[in-house]
């Protein structure tokens, strides 16, 4: 009866797991899937091998045959009466005769089907002393003995399984207990922040640590399961070939994982929060509008959407200019190398200190960082508070205002100057359309700039790409938070 109750188990679990396959296969693709396809398929193997052992016995055990000193001839005896006496105690094998001679055994008599001729022949391959089997066993495939046998089948089957109906039950209330313990503990990750000794746990974090705790209590549950119908045998091959599937899922998915987990390191340490003015790889400039599992938003400069994959923002460079409030700006002026640079470096500081928008600590300041063959060129540089000032529309304010002090004050700003050499032309020089063009004539290409007066421009930051990052952030699967360390 023993038996008959664990076969019914098997085979319920079996049909449950080939279900269970199926949904999985219909829900699509996920962790979810690798996990449930990997315990399906080894557990359905691991639960086929133990069904069909639990049939014949153990059939890699041989039957022994009593050894005496008699003849061959009564070897052959003993062998022909101990498997007819084994073959008159199987169902559907009653009928078979057997006749052993020089240790050939040769079967005969009526089977209802091949199946039943494939177990005798097994059986009888199986006895101590046997060196071939003959099979000469009738298949009459007679519908009635088939259909009653298939019947008797049915109804031991069903017996079986009301008999194991109440462990089932008791293995599967487990099951259902432990893992809606899984999803209580998942769904409030409190305790897990105080565990961690944070304050708060980023919403994307306890979403993760939820579905770990669900999917651990699930597995707890199966393995308690599994122990209560007798199975726990297979637990092992469970694992194993979840870690099997688990490696082979991981390399087919590379790139979605690594972009995964990415997120997860950088939704801890965050390099950046939403509205950060960032230039990723020195290539995607923007400002930061949200972090989500796969890629990380930016707003361009110009009010476009970029996404920059999180892979590549964990190993890239990231330059973050709202980190620090404060931002140096700088331009170069040549002046000519007859003026005095000293005195053009402090007109130009002064005239940069007298702009409210430039910080006065630190001071604005000069530096020459070239003499050449026909001027001297000076770099400035100023700071400016980034909250309040903008930065591209201070520089240019300033670039303009220092360019026009030097050239009120007499200093001359370089000019291109292109020496013309014509051949054949020579002493004073000949007229070329009216012109006259000398051997060796020095001439100035100028460009005019007229005198502009200086202008107070409206420096204040362009919030258009701000305001469009704002409205990103406030959007729902956003892994940023402003509560979390910033790098």
């Amino acid at each position: 009866m023993g038996g008959g109750v664990m076969k019914t188990i098997i085979g319920t679990m079996r049909l449950w797991l080939r279900l269970g396959l199926g949904l999985t296969l219909g829900l699509g693709l996920g962790l979810r899937l690798g996990l449930t396809l990997g315990v399906g398929l080894f557990l359905g193997t691991a639960l086929g091998t133990a069904a069909a052992q639990t049939d014949d016995g153990a059939l890699d055990t041989p039957i022994a045959v009593p050894e005496t000193p008699a003849a061959i001839s009564d070897v052959d005896a003993a062998m022909a009466e101990r498997l007819e006496g084994i073959l008159s105690q199987l169902d559907g094998l009653e009928d078979v005769t057997v006749n052993v001679r020089d240790g050939v055994v040769t079967l005969g008599g009526e089977v209802a089907n091949e199946p039943l001729a494939e177990r005798a022949d097994a059986i009888a391959r199986r006895l101590d002393g046997t060196v071939a089997v003959q099979d000469s066993i009738e298949r009459t495939l007679n519908v009635t003995d088939n259909v009653g046998r298939l019947n008797a089948d049915w109804l031991a089957w069903l017996d079986d399984f009301v008999a194991a109906l109440p462990l089932m039950a008791l293995a599967l209330g487990t099951l259902i207990a432990i893992t809606l313990l899984g999803r209580f503990l998942g769904k409030r990750t409190g305790w897990l922040s105080r565990f961690l000794g944070r304050r708060n746990l980023n919403p994307f974090l306890a979403e993760v640590a939820g579905t770990l705790i669900k999917l651990a209590f699930f597995v707890l549950g199966l393995v308690v399961a599994l122990n209560l119908l007798g199975a726990g045998a297979v637990v092992t091959t469970i694992l194993g070939g979840a870690g099997v599937v688990g490696i082979a899922f991981g390399f087919a998915i590379r790139d979605t994982l690594e972009n995964y987990i990415s997120s997860i390191l950088l939704s801890i340490r965050q390099p950046f929060r939403a509205g950060d003015h960032v230039v990723i790889n020195a290539t995607h400039e923007g400002k930061v509008a949200r972090l989500t599992s796969r890629a990380t938003i930016l707003v361009t400069l110009d009010g476009n959407h970029l996404r920059v994959p999180n892979a590549d923002v964990f190993k890239g460079t990231i330059l973050n200019f709202t980190t620090n409030t404060t931002r140096r700006f700088t331009f170069e002026l040549g002046v000519d190398s007859a003026d005095d640079p000293v005195d053009a470096i402090s007109r130009g500081t002064a005239r940069l200190s007298e702009f409210d928008f430039i910080l006065k600590d630190p001071a604005p300041g000069a530096t020459i960082v070239n003499v050449g063959d026909s001027s001297i060129v000076i770099r400035y540089q100023a700071w400016i508070d980034q909250r309040g000032t903008d930065f591209g529309k201070s520089r240019s304010l300033s670039i303009q205002a220092v360019k026009n002090t030097l050239e009120t004050h007499g200093f001359s700003l370089p000019e291109p100057i292109y020496r013309v050499k014509v051949d054949g032309v020579k002493g004073d020089g000949v007229k070329v359309d009216g012109v006259k063009v000398d051997g060796t004539l020095a001439a100035q290409v100028n460009d005019v700039t007229p005198d502009v007066a200086d202008a107070e421009l409206d420096v204040t930051p362009d919030n258009g790409s701000d305001d469009t990052a704002a409205r990103e952030a406030a959007m729902e699967g956003n892994l940023l938070s402003d509560s979390a360390e910033v790098e």
